[in-house]
């Protein structure tokens, strides 16, 4: 089935005599193409019912606006039938630019960087740019991307499910996480109003970031909505804890962005500890998967590590504690 679908969906981007290989596949399939003449492009494959079309021709707009502010991410292509979103064979498909450039790391492994804390500065100023950007576009009115929102985030109806209710939770750690989410619901209603909100890339994990020269291109918007601007920096932050120098990386991000717009972050544990539970639902319709019940073990161990901090009333967990290393 993939197969075909590629081949047809090569057939409305003109890209017939392509080859497509196979490159990564989280929630989408995503296949770089490559043409005669050697330019490339990358042919998303949407898993099915993760997203609207209208969602994804949303962020197909955003990213375009992006690009054409001179922002560093994919330009999306329009089919010959001048089209940003095709279906075939009732699966999602889109054509977006190829970027080179080498991810800042793999989840659970070692960073590998000459200019450690260079590369985190340069990620914080491009991730303020991006929101800069996006709050200087009016999005058309037919815009529509998930909120990130309170309810999104800690609601009966979250974007990436009840989290509290995965069911590798003891009922001891389940109890915790539904105190932990009163107790993160009640900071954040009596913080909303005064926070930084606005579209979001909600992903901003080392995969999804590419250096190229060292200068840093974000990648996969899959998960781009409205949200809050602390929940961006915070996911860039999460899985980098492992690093002993996880310290000055946090710093070098946060001046970074700091060099484009302000950022407060007396709340930054508030969202480390969202992130954490995120991650909880996000697993619960993916625990059948290839090495879906590893990660949801790594991701319970991590919840609860927050959980803990939140609902003992900590401000924060100890700069340097280790975070848990999973395979997502």
């Amino acid at each position: 089935m993939t197969d075909e679908v590629v081949t047809q969906a090569l057939r409305l981007w003109d890209c017939s005599a392509a080859t497509a290989e196979l490159v990564a596949q989280r929630e989408n399939k995503v296949f770089r193409v490559g043409n005669p003449d050697g330019s490339r492009m990358a042919l998303r494959l949407h898993r099915r019912g993760y997203r609207s079309d209208d969602e994804l021709r949303s962020e197909l707009q955003w990213i375009t606006a992006l690009a054409e502010r001179g922002f560093a991410n994919p330009v999306p292509k329009k089919s010959n039938r001048g089209k940003l979103l095709e279906t075939v064979a009732g699966i999602q498909v889109d054509m977006i630019s190829w970027l080179d450039g080498t991810p800042l790391g793999t989840t659970g492994g070692a960073l590998e960087l000459d200019d450690r804390s260079g590369a985190f500065r340069r990620i914080g100023s491009a991730m303020a740019r991006m929101h800069t950007l996006s709050d200087d576009w009016y999005a058309p009115v037919e815009f529509t991307r998930c909120h990130w929102d309170a309810d999104g985030l800690l609601g009966d109806d979250p974007v990436w499910g009840r989290f509290w209710e995965n069911p590798a939770l003891s009922d001891e750690q389940a109890r915790l996480l539904r105190q932990a989410r009163d107790t993160a619901r009640r900071r954040l209603d009596g913080l909303a109003s005064g926070l930084d909100y606005g579209l979001i890339h909600a992903d901003l994990v080392r995969e999804n970031v590419l250096l190229n020269n060292g200068n840093p291109q974000f990648i996969d918007f899959d998960d781009s909505g409205f949200g809050f601007r602390l929940f961006d920096v915070a996911t860039a932050l999460f899985k980098n804890r492992i690093e002993a120098d996880y310290p000055r990386l946090e710093e070098a991000l946060i001046d970074g962005y700091r060099t484009v717009r302000p950022l407060e972050i007396e709340h930054l544990p508030l969202f480390m500890a969202l992130r954490a539970f995120t991650y909880l639902g996000w697993i619960i319709p993916r625990l059948d998967e290839p090495g879906g019940q590893t990660r949801c073990r790594n991701f319970v161990d991590d919840a609860v590590h927050w959980a803990t901090a939140l609902t003992d009333h900590h401000q924060a967990v100890p700069r340097g504690t280790p975070a848990i290393k999973d395979a997502s």
